[in-house]
């Protein structure tokens, strides 16, 4: 029983054959790429359901609604600022970009915007509840395959990287610990929370620590 729980542990980012020997690798092997977008795809799907189930914002919406409504600005542009932030951090942390942090930006946007047109929210309470749960699976395990790619991580899970190697905490109790403050933050500054939004923020950890697992014991050597 307790062995199961053992990804929970995981604190380093397992290498594969696939794995690019460096985020900034301009010319990876095809085998890479694929994993990379993959990954994406499966992260992107997952952020749209969470849109879908319309059970509540994702946390780092949250914040960025919350400073949306301090400062006036729209969401979007203090989407944008919260990443550069995010990014900016990344210095202290010795955290490297490469195409992977750029590709994170398109794929999983054109995802969300794709699937957010074609489905519909579910129109049982429990269906929503259900939808956000595998939305949150379908990120974590999104987040292991791209980030074994070592092709770059985007802004929140640089930091999380980041973050994990500093302190030496698995990477669940980090993943849980950002959402959680960004939750609390943003719902402090007035962004809007549901029961999915803490959903996602307690569970969006371990999920990620789950992805990295299936990857390093069953995707490919």
């Amino acid at each position: 029983m307790f062995s199961f729980f053992n990804f929970l542990k995981i604190k380093d980012i397992p290498k594969k054959s696939w794995s690019s020997d460096s985020p900034l690798n301009f010319k990876p092997k095809i085998q890479t790429l694929f994993f990379l977008s993959l990954g994406l795809f499966c992260f992107g799907l997952g952020e749209a359901l969470i849109l879908i189930s319309s059970t509540g914002n994702s946390p780092w919406l949250v914040l960025s609604e919350g400073m949306s409504i301090i400062t006036g600005l729209s969401v979007g542009t203090t989407t944008f600022i919260i990443s550069l932030i995010v990014l900016f951090l990344w210095i202290f942390l010795k955290q490297k970009p490469g195409i992977g942090t750029i590709l994170n930006v398109f794929i999983i946007a054109i995802v969300i915007d794709v699937t957010s047109f074609y489905f519909d929210p579910p129109t049982s309470v429990y269906h929503q509840y259900l939808l956000t749960i595998v939305a949150v699976l379908l990120v974590g395990f999104g987040s292991g395959v791209y980030l074994v790619a070592n092709l770059g991580p985007g802004p929140r899970d640089g930091l999380m990287i980041g973050l994990t190697r500093i302190t030496n905490y698995p990477i669940s109790f980090v993943r849980a610990s950002l959402e959680i403050t960004v939750v609390f933050v943003g719902w402090y500054l007035g962004g809007t929370v549901g029961l999915g939004t803490l959903i996602f923020a307690f569970g969006i950890g371990p999920a990620v620590s789950l992805g990295l697992s299936i990857v390093k014991s069953h995707m490919s050597k």
